[in-house]
């Protein structure tokens, strides 16, 4: 059971679905089986295979519908064709009918993670040092140890962990939630509702040098005058850093979702909805489109532009820009994704067809036309 409530706390089920911001989404229980209750009290959230008779769990991969036989879960999100393929079998569960149930399944373990928060300590710690001109709205939860330097503004419900540090002249929206150690530099925007986890940066300086002729090899650094937007809705995930820009901002649209261990170089720009994978690179001044994906370990050259609904593979180095929407891929210079996977195909058989080439030379008759000398 990853999340138990006290039984005090527990939800019907009803008020939980109601509660889990499912607007715009068909979600319903249907009538309880004869063998289920019909309004179950709900304190967590469980697989198929562990969910205990107080839990929700739910169905989203068709190869895993078997486990629905002896599934022990009070209620269970499905959709409304695995129902009718099983209805008969009078499961022990209470259907609850969704299209999406892997969305509902977030939706609800949001709710879940909400009264968690709810639970931790309020107010500000009396560890933490507050500069006299920032600015908290109500609700703002700081933990101990935490800096908020001068000019800081905070919006209202957001929440410091542990030794965050927001730097001079710094805006965090409403509802933000920042994990232990994050740091943000002075001059940096956070929308409402970003979720920052621990060790993520946001505002050190970009990598900028120019060469310096007067020592031999030296270098004069580019003082980073730029500073870090982030929209709404934005996810950064632990050991992540965003530069800052050097004239102009960095800026990451609403709904960026950013794995661990990500860099984002100075001056780019990243488009809404856009998601990156863990060790992801992205090279300085890089424009990335809106609702694009980088998997794992992807890597972009600097300056170049990435266009909208642009998926690329994990290990993919792209060194030039791509305008046209579609799924590229490369561990050798990448291409269409189908391009691509026509090309890897007689990769394997180069050796073969190496030396099938060289026996059909060897084996070419002598004085043909277009034989050289």
């Amino acid at each position: 059971m990853p999340v138990l409530l006290a039984p005090g706390q527990a939800a019907p089920l009803d008020r939980l679905l109601a509660e889990a911001n499912t607007v715009g989404i068909d979600c319903k229980p249907l009538p309880a089986p004869a063998s289920a209750v019909p309004h179950p009290l709900i304190r967590g959230l469980g697989s198929l295979s562990a969910a205990g008779p107080e839990e929700i769990s739910f169905l989203s991969n068709p190869r895993l519908q078997a486990q629905l036989a002896d599934c022990r879960a009070a209620a269970v999100i499905l959709t409304p064709a695995v129902w009718e393929a099983i209805r008969g079998s009078d499961p022990a569960f209470l259907p609850v009918l969704c299209s999406e149930p892997y969305l509902l399944y977030a939706l609800v373990a949001q709710w879940f993670d909400h009264h968690r928060l709810e639970g931790l300590p309020q107010g500000i710690h009396p560890s933490a040092v507050i500069a006299g001109s920032a600015e908290l709205e109500e609700g703002v939860n700081i933990g101990p140890h935490c800096v908020v330097e001068e000019g800081v503004r905070i919006g209202r419900g957001s929440r410091l962990g542990p030794g965050c540090v927001i730097g001079a002249g710094s805006t965090l929206g409403r509802d933000c939630l920042l994990h232990a150690r994050v740091t943000l530099y002075h001059g940096v925007t956070v929308g409402d509702r970003a979720i920052l986890h621990t060790g993520c940066v946001l505002g050190a300086d970009g990598f900028g040098f120019a060469p310096d002729p007067r020592t031999a090899g030296a270098w004069a650094k580019i003082a980073q005058l730029g500073g870090v937007v982030l929209g709404d809705d934005v996810e950064i995930g632990a050991n992540t850093t965003v530069d800052r820009g050097a004239l102009d901002d960095t800026v990451l649209g609403n709904g960026v979702k950013l794995d661990n261990q990500i860099m984002i170089a100075h001056n780019c720009r990243v488009g809404d909805h856009t998601a990156m994978a863990a060790c992801v690179g992205v090279a300085g001044s890089t424009i990335i489109g809106k609702r694009c994906t980088l998997a794992g370990a992807a890597m972009t050259a600097g300056h170049l532009t990435l266009g909208d609904d642009v998926h690329i593979s994990g290990a993919t180095a792209v060194t030039s820009s791509i305008h046209k929407p579609g799924r590229y891929t490369g561990v050798f210079p990448y291409s269409e994704h189908s391009e691509w996977q026509r090309n890897a195909a007689v990769l394997p058989q180069l050796g073969a067809l190496r030396r099938r080439l060289r026996t059909l030379e060897r084996q070419r008759p002598q004085g043909l036309a277009g034989d050289q000398e």
